[in-house]
């Protein structure tokens, strides 16, 4: 990349710049701004005036509107005018161009000149600063949905995920239930893995991230199970918009974002 102009300096000091790193969770959403050194951390959720509406449910957004009055609630007031973001999205996995499409129309809110989206395991990895030139596996063990990823030079080649997550447990759902899921999705994976990619992935160890990351029950079940290491990411919880935030950065920098409105 080009050397970065005065005009356009590494944040805090790019005033004309900002930039939005942004993880809508079913049960939290979390946002990092330019200029702030800490993540917004809030509920997914919206008081229209008939109740709380929850606009995000096991990974989709099903009320693209409350989405983007969530958001504007949240960052609307935090972004200067009339400067608009670059904006760096995580993505589930198996979202597809479904999940993508509804949530570049809510995020329309924020006015932003440029929204790039990332997998929300790839966001993980580069939290933890892993290796990508070797397959990793991914397990986001969230609030309400839990998702294994295999990565292969950065790009999701695999994904399984389950309606099921940390606040389903209770005394007739046991931790031991997320144990057997995450185990029978990587099981399915490794049998229909016609390369030793997902092999290798899982000898090398998964990353785990998500709420459910912090739970030792969880952890050392999955490791006894797999009987392979298991590797907590630091701050599971806020892993992907901490990646976001990394790659928002990389963006910020490069020649093809460095132009103003």
């Amino acid at each position: 990349p080009r050397p970065l102009t005065a005009r356009h300096r590494s944040w805090p000091w790019c005033r004309e710049c900002t930039g939005i790193a942004l993880d809508l969770g079913s049960a939290r959403t979390r946002a990092w701004t330019s200029g702030r050194r800490l993540i917004l951390d809030v509920p997914t959720v919206t008081f229209p005036g008939t109740g709380a509406r929850y606009p995000i449910q096991r990974g989709a957004i099903v009320d693209t509107p409350a989405t983007a009055r969530m958001l504007d609630r949240l960052l609307g007031h935090r972004l200067p005018r009339p400067g608009r973001p670059l904006l760096v999205l995580t993505t589930p996995a198996l979202g597809g161009v479904p999940y993508r499409t509804e949530a570049r129309t809510a995020v329309d809110v924020l006015r932003p000149r440029t929204v790039l989206t990332v997998p929300a395991a790839r966001a993980v990895a580069t939290a933890a600063d892993a290796d990508l030139t070797r397959p990793l596996l991914v397990v986001d063990l969230g609030a309400h949905l839990t998702e294994v990823t295999l990565l292969t030079d950065g790009a999701v080649t695999d994904a399984r995920r389950a309606a099921l997550g940390t606040s389903d447990l209770d005394s007739l759902t046991p931790p031991e239930r997320i144990t057997d899921t995450v185990v029978a999705m990587l099981t399915a994976m490794l049998d229909q893995d016609r390369t030793s990619q997902t092999l290798d992935a899982l000898r090398r160890g998964a990353l785990l991230a998500g709420g459910g990351a912090l739970r030792p029950d969880i952890t050392r079940g999955l490791a006894g199970r797999l009987h392979a290491p298991v590797h907590p990411v630091p701050s599971p919880h806020t892993a992907a918009v901490r990646g976001a935030a990394r790659l928002l950065h990389a963006a910020h920098a490069h020649p093809s974002t460095a132009t103003h409105p």
